[in-house]
């Protein structure tokens, strides 16, 4: 009898322990003479990846964590992924060297057409090779930095399907001819995408990247991974060090999720489990709006905002502190294209 109370009490520990989390960061631009909203200075990346030695984190390749999340293998606590979007000349002037210099990997994401064609301030396709041989990996970013939802005028669904297709796949080439690499990983321009891409883009077999906020966990959605901005006013220690210690909820349906807004506010519906964290702790965010969430059962919730979203693309940020992991919160953002 003891024995069979002892197990008990075991397994139930195991169930209510947090699953390891991982952390993607994006980066744009590390300069100090572009846009502050999408800059690091060279200065503060170099605080960043000071403080990730610091303090433990365990900062890895993104390959690594995308098998340890397609082969449901462990995913190593405290992990952290770098990764730079856009293509811009700065990553391998300013922040390429910095990274190197820590011995940290990390992956660009790069749109191959903005690169043949000279768009701004962009890498050359000689400096992406010589990142590639440097251990650096390159993976898409579409091939000209589209809005990739979006119709064109007086273009059908089935024609959009085609041509987003043949999109990623030419990039895709592109960045296989230039560089060697083809990983089919897919970071969506501006963090947009909506059920039609996501579709699309697992039919392929590729994984989707977005920029919404979040930890990345065992049960982390493969066609819109997260990732936490890392610049502007996200670039603060202060802030970011929270970001790293932040878990993912355990979602195990997306019963009202896709980003592409229909009604107006929208509704967000999730079916998730319940273990290491208290329902009446749990809350969302629609910018300074706190959202109560409903609970429908007691794995499933909904939340709605009280007002109509903007133009654009706005999010809903939803979290709870952990029970067992003391400082952890769990974050969940869903992002929203209006």
């Amino acid at each position: 009898m003891r024995i069979v109370m002892l197990f008990a009490v075991v397994f139930s520990l195991i169930l209510v322990l947090p699953a390891k989390a991982a952390v993607m960061l994006i980066y744009h631009h590390v300069a100090d003479d572009t846009p502050r909203v999408s800059s690091v200075t060279a200065d503060e990346l170099r605080q960043h990846l000071q403080y990730f030695k610091d303090n433990d984190f365990q900062v890895i390749a993104l390959d690594v964590l995308i098998n340890q999340l397609r082969s449901n293998l462990p995913i190593a606590d405290n992990a952290v992924v770098i990764t730079f979007d856009d293509s811009f000349e700065n990553n391998y002037t300013t922040a390429h060297p910095i990274l190197m210099e820590f011995g940290f990997p990390y992956t660009i994401f790069i749109s191959p057409g903005s690169i043949d064609n000279r768009v701004g301030p962009v890498l050359s396709w000689d400096q992406v090779r010589a990142m590639a041989a440097d251990g650096v990996l390159v993976a898409n970013h579409s091939m000209n930095h589209e809005h990739m939802t979006q119709l064109q005028p007086g273009e059908s669904k089935v024609d959009w399907h085609s041509r987003i297709k043949q999109n990623i796949l030419e990039a895709e080439r592109r960045i296989l001819t230039e560089t060697g690499q083809s990983h089919k990983w897919l970071a969506y321009p501006y963090g947009e995408f909506n059920s039609e891409l996501e579709t699309l883009v697992e039919a392929l077999g590729f994984i989707g990247i977005g920029q919404q906020s979040g930890a990345i966990g065992a049960a982390t959605k493969l066609s819109r991974i997260p990732r936490y901005p890392a610049a502007g006013q996200y670039a603060d220690l202060a802030n970011l060090g929270q970001k790293l210690r932040t878990l993912a909820f355990n979602i195990t349906h997306y019963l009202s999720a896709d980003q592409q807004v229909s009604d107006n506010p929208p509704t967000l519906r999730l079916q998730l489990k319940v273990s290491d964290f208290l329902p009446g702790q749990f809350r969302c965010y629609a910018g300074t709006e706190v959202l109560e969430p409903e609970w429908l059962n007691e794995n499933t919730f909904e939340v709605t905002a009280s007002k109509p979203l903007n133009r654009g693309r706005s999010r809903y940020n939803c979290t709870a502190p952990s029970l067992t992991k003391k400082g952890y919160f769990y974050w969940y953002s869903q992002p929203w294209l209006n």
